[in-house]
């Protein structure tokens, strides 16, 4: 069958969601466009799913050099997140094929969740709801508690997401700070927040919420050694991605008491491992990578990854591109 002749195909490698009306809706636009879904875990799985799409669209399953090698008429690969970590987004560019995001689906949700982690955290909420709950009403069974009025927040990365929590904690009385290497200083300060090098947000800050993609320069951003370099009275808060920190270090420093606890919504390991010491550690918050989440952001994330695959069939440039593809 010639290129010419032959229809459109949209392969979902895998998703988790309860159906995919949405996705079926966008893509009828194209006449000549069938999508097929499944529930891909392994390379092996994806590339026999996949080999002879036009558009791939992924959740979680791995999508690497070797399985993009295979595919034979992809343009586009679109994430159903807006991190791209589990995608090899050098060897998609070398292959002439666009790696596409949605980056805009939950920021209200995810911004929410840190801020939520956060005021949990400062207040010691969980400690003190189990300890009622246990007939202890003693607000001593948590001391020390501190006023969030005139402490630093700091952010580490500034893009939307972070954005948003320094305009919802404006209210606070807090001084915000920030690292963001890549964020003009001028933008940070129309947002009321002071751009400062890595080791003084470490050295200043008393909550520390982490905003930064994972990727090398990243990954275990947050070792033993930037958690020695806290306050002891600090929190580290992680809506972003669980490699960021090296989880085994965190947990180290919480024993040790080199900071005052973590609210944590993404693990290194995702489930989580039940025997992991952090679910044991009362100064510790872990929810279940649950900060993008409402009924409203998943409809949202649906329909704009195929928008993404209706947009690159027609002809156009994906809206929300993270590389250059080779032409």
């Amino acid at each position: 069958m010639g290129e010419e002749s032959r229809g459109k195909k949209i392969v979902i490698s895998d998703y988790y969601y309860e159906n995919l009306d949405l996705e079926r809706r966008e893509i009828a636009q194209i006449k000549d466009a069938e999508l097929f879904d499944y529930h891909c875990k392994t390379e092996e799985e994806v590339i026999g799913a996949a080999r002879d799409a036009d558009v791939l669209i992924v959740q979680f399953a791995p999508i690497t050099k070797r399985v993009i090698e295979s595919l034979e008429h992809c343009r586009l690969i679109v994430r159903y997140a807006i991190g791209v970590d589990n995608i090899d987004v050098k060897a998609a560019s070398e292959k002439g094929i666009y790696v596409a995001n949605v980056p805009d689906y939950s920021l209200d949700e995810v911004s929410n969740h840190a801020i939520a982690l956060l005021m949990a955290c400062a207040r010691k909420l969980p400690s003190l709801a189990s300890l009622v709950k246990e007939g202890k009403w003693d607000y001593s069974l948590v001391k020390p508690l501190y006023r969030m009025e005139g402490k630093v927040l700091g952010l580490v990365g500034l893009g939307r997401i972070p954005a948003l929590v320094a305009k919802k904690m404006a209210g606070f009385g807090m001084r915000m700070i920030a690292y963001d290497p890549y964020m003009p200083a001028e933008t940070a300060k129309k947002l009321g927040v002071e751009l400062v090098a890595l080791e003084t947000l470490l050295a200043e800050s008393d909550y520390i919420s982490v905003h930064c993609p994972l990727n090398g320069e990243t990954r275990h951003l947050f070792d033993y050694d930037k958690f020695k370099k806290m306050k002891r009275t600090a929190f580290i808060i992680n809506t972003a991605r669980g490699g960021v920190i090296c989880e085994e270090d965190l947990i180290k420093a919480l024993k040790e008491g080199e900071i005052a606890g973590a609210g944590i919504d993404v693990c290194e390991k995702e489930p989580i491992d039940p025997d992991s010491p952090l679910l044991k550690m009362e100064q510790a918050i872990v929810t279940p990578h649950v900060a993008w989440y409402s009924e409203e952001a998943v409809k949202s994330l649906q329909k704009k990854v195929a928008e993404e695959a209706v947009r690159v069939l027609n002809g156009e440039k994906p809206l929300h591109p993270v590389n250059v593809p080779k032409s």
